[in-house]
């Protein structure tokens, strides 16, 4: 499989572009991968990119982007923080990654026992972590059930996974809210902004 070139590039859909990760999820799943050169693929890329879509997920090391869909160089903007929620800088990234360089999907990816997520549920502090949980702690309280409380923590792994997928939602309405040039692009049918969530037990993604 080749880089993704200006010409494959122009010819993409957001719907195109939704099929490819999800084709190159159901690949991981099943231990199918494209068959690729990526050191053919590093002189293809060396003097422009032209990818598909713009992807911010989890920094945990169990949750690659570019391996769980399947995909080479060229082909994806990967934005990682834990939690994968949204900031300033994250939003400018994504907008460079839609707006000027091409992509025509953003999607935010969350998984399920996320550490990150975890730590929100327990409201843990410590020392520049503390500042990343509060950013991730509305989407724990956007969870309301269950009500008791020696129920809302991270041993509660159901709990956990339902703060992960409205930790999506949120983070989703953020970056409408908050960017209107993605916004904007989304009304125009540009490009798409969607969810999805990671089991780490099976490696299979479900979108929105």
């Amino acid at each position: 499989m080749k880089a993704h070139t200006k010409e494959t590039q122009s010819t993409m859909t957001p719907e195109k572009a939704l099929n490819f990760l999800k084709e190159g999820n159901q690949r991981f799943q099943n231990n199918l991968k494209a068959n690729r050169n990526l050191l053919e693929q590093v002189n293809d890329t060396s003097e422009g990119q032209f990818p598909f879509a713009t992807i911010l997920s989890c920094i945990d090391s169990r949750v690659s982007a570019e391996l769980v869909f399947d995909q080479g160089l060229g082909d994806i903007f990967s934005i990682r923080i834990a939690g994968n929620f949204s900031n300033v800088d994250i939003l400018g990234s994504m907008e460079f990654g839609c707006k000027l360089a091409g992509t025509k999907l953003v999607v935010v990816l969350g998984h399920t026992s996320c550490g990150a997520i975890k730590g929100a549920c327990d409201h843990a502090r410590l020392g520049n972590l503390t500042a990343l949980i509060n950013k991730i702690e509305p989407a724990v309280d956007a969870v309301t059930e269950p009500t008791d409380e020696s129920q809302r923590n991270s041993q509660n792994l159901e709990f956990v996974d339902k703060v992960a997928e409205k930790n999506v939602l949120l983070t989703i309405d953020n970056i409408r809210q908050n960017s209107p040039v993605l916004a904007e692009m989304e009304d125009n049918g540009e490009i798409k902004i969607v969810g999805a969530m990671y089991d780490i037990s099976t490696g299979e993604v479900v979108f929105y």
